[in-house]
């Protein structure tokens, strides 16, 4: 997922959090555990339209860099002096 999809389903959520806290405020009342849930609901609400807010435009909408891997076969020259891992280098023996 991309980040705009993340904070887009982050706030579908949050919707839907707000909504659940507000039947519930129906129910419990007036009450100072109410108050506290419905303190930090607004607080997370206020924290993610802050993290939209500084969030870059172009971050939001970026695209991931595809790089192309050719097919052909790489040249030969540039492995002349390495050695395989594990076994070390071609004119020795594996243990």
């Amino acid at each position: 997922m991309s980040l705009h999809d993340d904070l887009t389903s982050v706030q579908r959520r949050l919707d839907d959090l707000m909504r659940c806290v507000g039947r519930l405020d129906e129910h419990a009342g007036e009450t100072l555990d109410m108050r506290r849930v419905r303190s930090a609901a607004d607080h997370l609400r206020e924290s993610l339209t802050l993290l939209r807010e500084s969030v870059p435009a172009a971050a939001r909408h970026r695209v991931p860099e595809v790089v192309p891997v050719p097919d052909a076969p790489y040249d030969r020259g540039l492995w002349a002096d390495a050695e395989d891992e594990g076994l070390g280098s071609p004119h020795r023996h594996a243990p």
